[in-house]
């Protein structure tokens, strides 16, 4: 597997990519996908002028075996010694980190699905804003149920990196700017299930018992959990708008875990109705309910025959993960990272779960 590297030039509202170098002389190499936040890589190799030369800031770096994620270098450390030797550490994030250059400015108010809101938010502050235009950027493919749900939503001055990526928490959707030739194309996308809890898809099963599962831990903690919102908008006193959001049936007694929003920055605007008003404080409901939090970490077999990374499953899908020695069984949990790397022991995957409700 090679590295390429390519400089990448801003013409205006266009840019040009050009490959400079391939690389397959690196000592190692960690390539980490997320699905609710952008990824990241490192690149360790032998220093000398013509590495630094060929690793700049700036530049991407693209796998010869992916072809969805570019990562721009945005970090250099040299370090000498003269008994063992020179090295230079490569590090960055994914093309997504593009994002995080740019705030939703200014106020942006959508009555449509999730696709439509961030359509109007990329258009009005990347693709389409003047001299805040990212070059070279546009929509990609849209694919996911969850990406048509209908929505209300009002939002303004975030950071859309951050913003984009906290949507795609609340909805279960992730998204992934990729390099097209020479364009910068913004997919927004769903994981499968490919769990034993549905039969339209072959199942992927970690375990133990199929020796495809190589450690295990769990740990589980309900103290950070918020299920239900009360959520307040514009307005004094007794006058301010109001309302509640939960997921689902409303919880009660001791399974109920509050959280009070203050939206009273959210403006009602000319043409917004109340109803649509309060629509929009749900929404933001939504986006601080907090689940319980799990964490679960494995090692599984890099090279198994029985499922290959990128092949049969992807980051975002939803596996089942099970560790028989002590009846715990996960049936659909969501792999939402994994790290790839490659050193001299060889390729080995690191995945990160989340529990689904």
């Amino acid at each position: 597997m090679q590295l390429e590297i390519y400089s990448l030039t801003a013409l205006k509202d266009q840019i040009s990519v050009s490959l400079e170098a391939i690389c397959d002389s690196y000592s190692s190499l960690l390539w980490d996908i997320e699905f609710y936040q952008c990824g990241c890589f490192e690149v360790y190799i032998a220093a000398s002028p013509q590495n630094v030369s060929i690793f700049q800031r700036g530049r991407i770096v693209a796998r010869s075996d992916d072809a969805q994620h570019f990562g721009i270098i945005e970090s250099l450390q040299l370090e000498t010694d003269a008994e063992k030797g020179d090295y230079l550490t490569v590090t960055g994030r994914f093309l997504a980190s593009l994002l995080e250059r740019r705030i939703i400015y200014p106020t942006i108010t959508v009555n449509g699905s999730y696709e439509d809101i961030v359509r109007k938010v990329l258009s009005r502050n990347v693709i389409s804003a003047g001299i805040r235009n990212l070059p070279g950027f546009s929509m990609g493919m849209v694919s996911g149920d969850c990406w048509q749900k209908a929505v209300r939503m009002q939002v303004s001055y975030d950071n859309i990196l951050e913003w984009l990526y906290g949507l795609c928490k609340t909805i279960g959707g992730s998204a992934n700017v990729r390099l097209d030739g020479n364009a910068l194309k913004c997919d927004l996308f769903s994981g499968t299930d490919r769990s034993l809890l549905q039969d339209d898809n072959p199942h992927i099963v970690f375990s133990d018992a199929y020796n495809n599962l190589l450690s295990f831990s769990y740990a589980a903690d309900d103290a950070v959990q918020k299920n239900f919102a009360y959520v307040l908008g514009c307005g004094e006193g007794n006058a301010r708008k109001r309302t509640t959001f939960c997921s689902g049936a409303e919880p009660t007694y001791l399974d109920r875990y509050e959280v009070y929003v203050d939206e009273r920055n959210t403006a009602q605007e000319e043409d917004v109705t109340d109803a649509e008003y309060l629509e929009i404080l749900k929404s933001s409901g939504a986006e601080h309910l907090v689940q319980p939090k799990t964490a679960s970490e494995s090692a599984i077999a890099a090279f198994s025959t029985q499922y290959q990374y990128n092949k049969d499953y992807f980051v975002g899908d939803y596996v089942t993960v099970e560790q028989r020695r002590f009846g715990l069984i996960q049936p659909r949990i969501q792999l939402i990272g994994m790290v790839e790397s490659f050193d001299q022991n060889g390729r080995s995957l690191t995945p990160t779960f989340k529990e689904t409700e």
